[in-house]
Formats: structure tokens, sequence, C-alpha cells
């Protein structure tokens, strides 16, 4: 089974970044967990802070792979482009993000993109990755 991982904007700082609310590991010491926990998965991951290549890769792989487990950040509050893409593509998304976004700021209560994804996960910190790739299994 061939899944990605896409994370959007201000991603690249976990274990840097508001250490109190997305803890103190890098993304990429949880990406070799998850590598190391599903090694039968062919997983991969992207990130970046702009909100095109976002739409690219998605594109790019929105036709080819199982499953795409995406935590667009800030963007999934705004960007009706990437609910656009979602919508434009076959492989099933689930959102993903890392705090309990209904426990923050009012705007974060929003989802442009969740109405075209398969299932949103959040709140469970990293571990909301495993729970998406678990879900596609």
């Amino acid at each position: 089974m061939k899944l990605i991982i896409i994370n959007g904007p201000n991603l690249n700082l976990l274990g840097t970044r508001e250490t109190n609310v997305y803890g103190s590991q890098t993304f990429d010491e949880y990406f070799s967990v998850l590598k190391n926990k599903f090694q039968n998965v062919d997983l991969s991951y992207y990130q970046s802070n702009i909100e095109g290549e976002l739409i690219n890769k998605l594109h790019e792989v929105g036709f080819s792979f199982a499953g795409i487990i995406l935590n667009a950040g800030g963007y999934t509050h705004t960007s009706v482009a990437l609910r656009d893409a979602i919508a434009a593509i076959t492989t099933p998304v689930i959102e993903v993000h890392i705090s309990n976004v209904f426990a923050r700021e009012d705007f974060r209560h929003n989802s442009l993109i969740a109405p075209k994804c398969k299932g949103s996960i959040s709140g469970f910190g990293l571990d909301s990755y495993r729970l998406a790739i678990e879900s596609f299994m």
C-alpha cells in the first residue's frame, strides 16, 4: 500500500515551534518511527510552506496512491484552492491536525477541506498521523 503524508506551512518547524502545543519531536524523527512501525506500507513524506506546491503534490499523487494524509496547517481554514484540489483527485484524503483545533482559537474551528476528505483526526499529537495510517489498513 502506497501512502503519503503531506504537511503544510510551518510544520517544518516541529520540534522547535510552540513546543507546548506541538511537542519537542521533529517530524523527521517521528517519520522514522512511522516507517519502522509500518514496514509493510510504502510511506513517503512531503512538506511545503507554499500553497501551490501542496496543490501540485496533490495532483501528482492523487490518482496513483492508496491514500493521502494531509495536515494543511493554516491553509485548512483559508484555502478554497486546496479544497478544490482534494475534490479533483480520486485518492482518499484524511485531514490531520496535531493539536485539538476545537480547543484553540475560533477561526481554527472551521475547515474548508474537511467536507472533501474521507475523515478528520485531530488532537492526538503526532499520533494523529499514526491513526490516519491505521484508518487506511
